[in-house]
């Protein structure tokens, strides 16, 4: 890759990991595209929906059944109103029925009681009904006993002294209050009528009932999560193996056009973001809509009062609570944007220490920091603060909306309108109607960064590949190659505008150590990744043994070349399995030999467990060292073609000695195109080329060029000015 292309990838805005969720650029197509890639997993997150729905509805079901529950209870734990009206009444229709005492009942009365009795039937003809009721009720108790009957009220008999005692105990007065003072003063026959009595068969049955709707919708809940936990991951696992398999399609260019940071971000953080959205948005968006929907259908049904009032109540908070969100959102966007800027800057100082210490930079750096910290600080205040505002507002209105509900309810009871189970009922209700829709922004937030992530991932698993090669049959063996290769009227660019090779010929022939030199951005690395069949050439053909690459595999024409580059790649691992990467049944005494022919097998002896030695990221290794493994490496590879780009430009001059030796072995018996800025180590090339502006203005060997007093002339002098 040339500086310019280098420089090209390093203005790509970096999107790794830590980068802020974006809003998708097309949010229907990008739902679109997740559906169609959702396809095969359709059945079980219809599945896992069905089974979110159904939790809900049973989570809906559940407080009217509390309702009945709360108020077969409160039925057992207060006097029997009813049968105590029945009785009241009973001994009403006594009074009202038998008042007109016959002439038999009245000759066992003693004087003093008839003449009460009389007295008091002569002063009720002009009263009203609650006087009448007074007035006969301080009559003596043997007119009473006569006036009184026996009765039967629900299978109970009730006797007329039964009922005098009654009266006698609450004096005036049948309320509720002096039934449960006198409740054990009662006759028998009365108090197995009023006493407060819990029907615990019809308690069981609710309570069983209710047990076993909870518990199904915790089942049915816990299934959709199992469910929807195990598409998503299989989701993501497939998202993964398509991202891996297409790497290996995708055009050099592609890479060369975006960073690397931004294919490892929609590598993992994406695919991340998409695996853990989908398990929580698409069940808590359905259930909390079905519960949303259901608790208002539910309210309205029950009592329209209430249910208005639970609405009203909670959509006042949500009101104020958008207002804040609406506020917050732009120093959240804020935040980031300073965020972003304090950490560039705090990257860029970390890496650049020592030269802001050199220039005495330090004063600066740190106003810059403290100007963006600053920013930071206030914009994290003002988000913080008003995000921190979310819950206990959400709690107010969940009170409030509680109290609402009382009050009214209350009210409603008073009047006999509803009973207290409802109040309980609605209670729920108004939680199942408030917590969704928190559930539900909260879902779509998610929902919107998994459209966006999988836009991302969706962009570079649809990608233009490489041409397809699987109609290709032609092979070279890298054992039965000649070696020739040879460039005929070769032109290429990056792009259409700028070509970077222009009709480029050459002829290499087998054996030849080619050098390529000329100024940065003249095409020499350019033409190494054609010859590496890395792009495909716009214009022309490259031949290897008279066999076009355009006929030839990707695969086939890698195997032909030892490519060492100026980045010396080595992986943790082995120093073994380095050194034979890729290639199976390599023997240990091979892989000495090679460190041996390089010069590097003293240094290995000297590491603990030898080739074994683990090679880590903070390792001490040296350029130079780790220069001549990748050679030992070629050296393994025993291919016919050899590319060295600037395989000796990191190392210092000794250790070049040593590492150019070492190439001088490895480019024996080899064709060898050798790129390099430092003109002396190519002294000893067959033939060099020299590029400018992607075409070959001068070639011959270095004597031949030195006399010309042309371009290289002048480059090859240029390294030796004061």
């Amino acid at each position: 890759m040339n500086n310019e292309e280098k420089e090209t990838k390093r203005n790509i805005p970096h999107h790794g990991p830590g980068r802020v969720n974006e809003k998708p650029k097309d949010f229907k197509l990008a739902i679109k595209k997740l559906v169609h890639y959702l396809k095969p997993f359709i059945i079980p997150i219809i599945i896992a929906l069905i089974l979110s729905v159904l939790s809900s509805v049973l989570s809906i079901l559940g407080p009217n059944k509390l309702s009945d529950l709360t108020d077969e209870i409160s039925k057992g734990i207060g006097i029997n109103t009813k049968n105590m009206e029945l009785i009241t009444n009973d001994i009403q229709n006594d009074f009202k029925n038998n008042i007109i005492l016959s002439e038999s009942n009245l000759e066992t009365l003693n004087n003093n009681d008839k003449t009460k009795y009389y007295e008091t039937l002569s002063t009720i003809k002009n009263k009203n009904e609650k006087e009448v009721y007074s007035s006969i009720l301080s009559l003596p108790e043997s007119v009473k006993l006569l006036i009184l009957s026996d009765t039967k009220i629900n299978g109970v008999s009730i006797s007329n002294s039964d009922k005098l005692k009654l009266l006698s105990l609450t004096s005036s007065s049948t309320d509720e209050t002096s039934m449960y003072k006198s409740l054990d003063k009662l006759p028998e026959s009365i108090k197995s009528l009023i006493k407060p009595k819990i029907d615990l068969n019809k308690v069981n049955k609710i309570g069983i009932f209710l047990i076993c709707i909870f518990l199904i919708s915790a089942i049915f809940d816990y299934f959709e999560n199992i469910i929807m936990v195990d598409v998503s991951n299989k989701f993501a696992y497939g998202l993964r193996k398509k991202i891996s398999k297409k790497i290996n399609k995708l055009p050099l260019k592609y890479f060369d056009k975006n960073s690397y940071g931004d294919i490892l971000s929609r590598i993992t953080n994406d695919v991340d973001t998409i695996n853990m959205s989908l398990q929580n948005s698409l069940g808590t968006f359905m259930s909390s809509v079905t519960l949303f929907i259901g608790s208002i259908i539910m309210m309205f049904s029950t009592n329209v009062y209430m249910a208005i009032t639970g609405v009203l109540s909670s959509l006042f908070g949500f009101i104020f609570m958008s207002i804040i969100m609406k506020n917050s959102q732009k120093y959240f966007v804020k935040r980031q944007i300073e965020l972003g800027k304090l950490n560039g800057h705090i990257e860029e100082a970390y890496s650049s220490s020592l030269v802001i210490k050199a220039y005495n930079g330090t004063d600066e750096s740190t106003k810059k920091f403290d100007k963006y910290n600053s920013s930071l600080y206030e914009c994290n205040k003002k988000s913080q603060f008003l995000s921190g505002l979310m819950p206990p507002l959400m709690g107010f209105i969940g009170n409030f909306s509680y109290v609402a509900v009382c009050i009214v309810g209350a009210v409603l009871v008073l009047k006999g309108n509803i009973t207290f189970g409802v109040i309980v009922a609605f209670m729920i209700y108004v939680r199942l109607f408030t917590n969704p829709l928190s559930r539900i922004a909260q879902s779509m937030t998610q929902l919107q960064s998994a459209t966006s992530a999988s836009e991302r991932v969706f962009e570079f698993i649809e990608e233009k590949e490489m041409a397809d090669e699987k109609n290709i049959e032609k092979v070279l063996d890298k054992n039965n190659v000649k070696g020739d290769i040879e460039f005929k009227n070769v032109s290429f660019g990056y792009n259409a505008v700028k070509p970077i090779i222009k009709n480029f010929n050459f002829k290499a022939k087998s054996g030849e150590k080619i050098a390529i030199v000329g100024p940065t951005g003249a095409g020499k690395t350019t033409i190494v990744n054609l010859l590496m069949k890395f792009y495909e050439i716009d214009d022309g053909d490259i031949l290897i043994d008279g066999v076009s690459t355009k006929e030839l595999s990707r695969e086939n024409v890698h195997d032909l070349f030892i490519m060492i580059l100026q980045d010396t790649w080595l992986f943790e691992g082995s120093i073994k399995d380095n050194i034979k990467y890729n290639k199976d049944n390599v023997p240990d005494e091979e892989v000495w030999n090679a460190l041996k022919v390089v010069g590097v097998d003293h240094f290995v002896k000297s590491l603990p467990k030898t080739i074994n030695y683990i090679i880590g990221d903070n390792d001490s290794i040296s350029s130079g060292q780790k220069q001549l493994l990748t050679i030992a490496r070629g050296m393994i590879k025993n291919s016919p073609f050899l590319i060295l780009d600037e395989a000796t430009s990191s190392v210092d001059t000794r250790t070049e000695e040593l590492v150019q030796k070492a190439m001088d072995k490895l480019t024996k018996g080899r064709t060898s195109f050798i790129i390099a800025h430092r003109l002396s180590t190519i002294k000893n090339a067959d033939h060099i080329l020299v590029m400018k502006e992607g075409s070959i203005i001068e070639q011959g060997n270095h004597d031949e060029l030195i006399k010309k007093k042309g371009f290289y002339a002048e480059l090859y002098n240029s390294q030796f000015k004061n």
